[in-house]
């Protein structure tokens, strides 16, 4: 059976280029992020965006002799961890990772024979120092604050940004490198929009001309502040696959290739239709296609219809409303969303393609929503396209009575949902799409009236988020494999705080876990954990 790797941080980054299936969008986006400009990547979860830039940091890496750019990789997952006295925990955090990344990275690539005094204000020691470890005990304070909420922590070693950027400046002179080409992944928590405004701030006072910010974010639900304007600071480069190419099904097929075993390699090719199927389900995601090719290994009539049943009339839809328990201040708006997509837009999106098809052979998975409609609304929409349900196809769109507004491309797996067979009728549906035939909800479409007539003012409901609570909940609620999830509960591990916690020697306890099962399923779990919490 194939065991599939999920999440860029199971893979190893010698290892990316060997699952790295490119496509002319991922090349783009690639160049984009190797490039000079600031660039955002823009992607609802499990699209690939820290693949990319693993897949930017590898080669620009591989450059390095003739360009002089050295990749920085740092992630800020572990972002819902802070918890200690700091006012400025968040801040002092970025800095600090930041910096220590910078360093590691430098004396990875063979650059620092020697510490230059640059190095150490970086590292928040004096300048005839050359230890590190004072950087990475801070970091490990911040991250464990959680541990002992309020907890004071020292940070007054932490260089502030003007520092930061001077030392750089230095240490790129010193080094003779041309440029550091930052690549920050997981922003911020996407529910809480003050870090995410603060990471911004950092975004946009680190630029210089020896350092280039990029940055992974989800559509929809990023605050960007005052002081950062999106179109203005940085490129915008929105990632997602198009179900329309050609090459589509071939590319989203050669992805699973670079994992899958001899003999699911052999049941695909027997049965490509029902792959082409599941492919079109995911809607240009690969998470989703590679979770639900492991369950249907057959790759039969009968697994594909069941998988579509199951995952995306109830699997994708059960992490969506995950969300109101951990976001008490949304539940309405994501309540709505669920309501909204599953009992008016896809009955209604079926009955059009039961018609089209019959006589025109054209099919659609699109909506098109009024640009006034209440914003409330659009809150709405923006967690559906966070959590995947929903993708921004495009805006300014005119529809009937030349009225303006955005364009959603709805998930085909859960349209497919809808149908008695998708076996039998899924396939006609993916390669008759056509955006003319979008469903359209106007300014005042009575679907809004009961989200729109509520009391809710969305600026204070945004930093509702109990973290002690959350890690009081069942390790049910992770996104682990059936067999990791049986060795917690073996270890007793019930909880996604105990879960947190485990170090790799508990989990060797557990019956044939060893050295390196037990190094996979901790960062297995601990991404599985950080990914919960962060929405």
């Amino acid at each position: 059976m194939s065991d599939f790797f999920y999440r860029t941080e199971d893979i190893g980054p010698k290892d990316v280029l060997k699952y790295f299936v490119e496509t002319e969008e991922d090349r783009t986006a690639i160049n984009q992020i190797k490039g000079r400009t600031p660039t955002i990547l823009v992607g609802s979860r499990g699209v690939g965006k820290s693949f990319l830039m693993r897949v930017a940091e590898h080669e620009l890496a591989a450059e390095y002799k003739e360009n002089k750019v050295v990749p920085v990789y740092v992630t800020f997952v572990t972002s819902s961890l802070l918890r200690s006295g700091d006012p400025d925990q968040f801040r002092h955090w970025m800095i600090a990772r930041i910096c220590r990344a910078v360093l590691r990275k430098v004396r990875k690539m063979g650059l620092l024979s020697s510490t230059p005094s640059s190095a150490n204000i970086l590292a928040g020691l004096p300048a005839g120092h050359s230890d590190t470890d004072g950087l990475a005990e801070l970091i490990r304070s911040y991250e464990e604050s959680w541990k002992t909420p309020g907890q004071s922590v020292d940070a007054s070693s932490i260089p502030d940004i003007e520092e930061v950027k001077e030392a750089l400046e230095d240490l790129a002179e010193d080094l003779g490198i041309s440029r550091f080409a930052l690549l920050m992944d997981e922003a911020a928590h996407i529910f809480l929009p003050t870090q995410q405004r603060q990471f911004f701030t950092l975004f946009r006072d680190l630029r210089s001309h020896c350092v280039t910010c990029n940055a992974a974010v989800y559509p929809g639900v990023t605050s960007y502040g005052d002081t950062f304007q999106p179109t203005h600071d940085a490129t915008m480069v929105s990632l997602s696959r198009d179900i329309n190419d050609a090459d589509y099904v071939g590319s989203m097929r050669q992805i699973v290739e670079k994992q899958a075993d001899s003999s699911l390699l052999k049941r695909i090719t027997k049965n490509g239709q029902n792959f082409a199927i599941l492919a079109y389900a995911a809607t240009g995601n690969p998470r989703l296609l590679l979770k639900t090719v492991a369950d249907a290994p057959n790759m039969n009539s009968t697994e594909v219809n069941s998988v579509i049943r199951e995952f995306y009339r109830s699997g994708i839809w059960a992490e969506h409303s995950s969300l109101s328990e951990k976001y008490i201040g949304h539940k309405e708006i994501i309540d709505w969303g669920r309501d909204f997509v599953e009992d008016i837009v896809l009955p209604e999106l079926k009955q059009k393609n039961d018609m089209y098809l019959e006589r025109e052979k054209n099919s659609t998975s699109y909506i098109w929503i009024h640009r006034d409609a209440p914003e409330i609304i659009k809150e709405g929409l923006r967690i559906l396209c966070y959590t995947g349900i929903l993708t921004e196809h495009s805006g300014g769109i005119r529809a009937t009575r030349s009225e303006v507004g955005r364009r959603y491309t709805v998930n085909l797996g859960c349209l497919f949902a809808q149908e008695a067979t998708p076996s039998t009728t899924s396939f006609s549906i993916a390669k008759s799409l056509t955006p003319k035939r979008m469903s359209e909800y106007g300014v005042n479409h009575p679907a809004f009236a009961g989200l729109a007539g509520l009391d809710i003012n969305l600026s204070n409901i945004q930093e509702g988020f109990d973290l002690g609570q959350q890690l009081a909940k069942p390790n049910t609620v992770l996104d682990v494999t059936d067999w990791q999830r049986s060795k917690l509960d073996e270890l007793n591990l019930s909880t996604v705080g105990a879960v947190l916690a485990a170090t790799e020697a508990e989990l060797k306890e557990a019956h044939y876990v060893g050295d390196v099962r037990a190094r996979r399923m901790r960062n297995a779990a601990i991404a599985s954990v950080l990914e919960y919490l962060s929405g």
